[in-house]
């Protein structure tokens, strides 16, 4: 039994026509038709029946398939991963970000790691903590932006930098007058915080909880931001999120808390990941944008950064 006959045999399935599987692999038929045969005899099972009308997979030729699938998966596997080590700043990078972040820092990113790794291809996706943790864990994404807390086992955190969380209001609210604003000061206020699926909820709950008058919950950066606008209360946002030049600054005001509230935001990514050299890149390229915020740089070397001394 070859890798090649399991090919033929699992793109025959695919196609149901000898010819037509010959074709993806530039063979006659007859020659793929005997490598079939041969794997049939050295299994001694039938694993398609042949017709006039065509060709069906058996039910142990099903079996035998799905198996087939599997090993060819797995051979595809450890040649990119050959492939990767030898050019890690090319081909896909799969980047997933909290949903807190993702409309803010893709749009710098994208361009950034463009200039540093040109023949590196970002794949960017937005999910929930939880979401994420278990796409990076199941190999769905190669690494993550999200916000501390967080901890799992087999996974290596960098943080990448801490932004303020500041107040927002409507530009004429009468706190807007004042250049930094106390808890007390806010005390008996409508506030608006995230759902707590967003990784900022509980942020954002600690803040506000002991001093509201009352609480609502919304579901999005971009529907709090809209609630704000309108007066239906007060809120704490990222300093990315205010800054985005994609929003006028008329529609709401920030003035920053005496408490100084703020995130950290890790790059986190699987300990036995291949690729170091694109997770660099992608740090690099975040770095290399001018935030109006404290940005972890790096101290020396051309290495990674890396904040878990465990790794």
């Amino acid at each position: 039994m070859t890798l090649i006959e399991l090919r033929y045999l699992v793109t025959v399935a695919q196609t149901r026509h000898f010819g037509r599987a010959a074709e993806v692999f530039n063979v006659s038929q007859p020659t793929l038709s005997m490598a079939v045969r041969k794997l049939e005899q050295d299994l001694g099972v039938l694993l398609f029946e042949r017709s006039k009308s065509g060709i069906r997979v058996t039910k142990m030729g099903e079996q035998i398939i799905a198996q087939a699938q599997r090993v060819l998966s797995q051979t595809d596997a450890i040649t990119a991963l050959a492939k990767a080590d030898k050019d890690q700043l090319s081909g896909e990078l799969k980047l997933g970000s909290i949903f807190t972040l993702a409309p803010y820092l893709f749009p710098q990113l994208v361009p950034s790691l463009s200039v540093i790794a040109n023949q590196l291809t970002l794949v960017c996706s937005e999910g929930y903590n939880n979401d994420l943790r278990h796409q990076l864990r199941n190999g769905e994404v190669d690494a993550i932006l999200i916000s501390q807390p967080f901890t799992e086992a087999d996974i290596v955190t960098q943080q990448i930098y801490r932004e303020p969380l500041q107040l927002v209001m409507q530009p004429n609210h009468a706190l807007a007058a004042k250049t930094s604003i106390s808890m007390e000061e806010l005390r008996g206020q409508t506030f608006l915080v995230l759902n707590k699926k967003q990784c900022l909820s509980e942020q954002m709950l600690e803040i506000f909880q002991p001093i509201a008058k009352n609480i609502i919950e919304c579901s999005s950066l971009e529907t709090l931001r809209h609630m704000v606008a309108i007066g239906l209360g007060l809120s704490v946002l990222p300093a990315s999120a205010i800054n985005s030049s994609l929003y006028s600054q008329q529609t709401i005001t920030a003035r920053p808390l005496q408490t100084n509230p703020s995130r950290n935001i890790l790059l986190a990514w699987r300990a036995s990941f291949p690729r170091h050299k694109a997770i660099d890149a992608v740090r690099r390229a975040i770095q290399v944008n001018n935030w109006q915020f404290t940005t972890v740089h790096e101290t020396g070397g051309s290495g990674l950064l890396v904040e878990n001394q465990s790794w």
